[in-house]
């Protein structure tokens, strides 16, 4: 028996949409990062990126469990001396509700130049209207 080794025509990518209203964020995002990696599907490879498009709507709506709204807290920086800033959850969902689920899943990929390709097939919206309807996305019930 010869180890199969897939190759870029064997990859058919599909579109998927999720509807992230009242799902818990952690639960959800481990999903998605599977969808993206493409450990669904009988060919998936560690070293190719054979995961799919996943397009997220809703994720103001996104729900998380226990005091984190309050307690988590997400940095970032200048890149001057000082310029180090945190914000919390609540904060982050109020502002910028896309960059929470991004930083969720985009923590769930590879550290690598093959898991910055997979986290560029995630496009996220906070409402429930999305650009993408030509490329006829299944909906996916996580």
């Amino acid at each position: 028996m010869k180890t199969y080794t897939p190759t870029p025509d064997d990859i058919q990518r599909e579109w998927y949409v999720v509807d992230a209203k009242d799902k818990t964020l952690g639960r959800l995002a481990t999903e998605v990062a599977r969808i993206l990696r493409g450990k669904h599907k009988p060919i998936f490879a560690p070293h190719m990126d054979t995961g799919d498009f996943v397009i997220i709507i809703n994720c103001e709506k996104i729900r998380v469990t226990g005091d984190k709204l309050d307690s988590k807290l997400y940095y970032r920086h200048s890149g001057y001396p000082g310029g180090i800033k945190s914000v919390t959850l609540r904060q982050q969902l109020n502002k910028f509700p896309d960059r929470v689920l991004q930083e969720a899943v985009r923590g769930m990929l590879p550290k690598n130049k093959l898991g910055r390709a997979m986290i560029k097939k995630l496009k996220i919206y906070a409402g429930d209207k999305h650009p993408h309807q030509a490329q006829q996305p299944k909906v996916l019930d996580l």
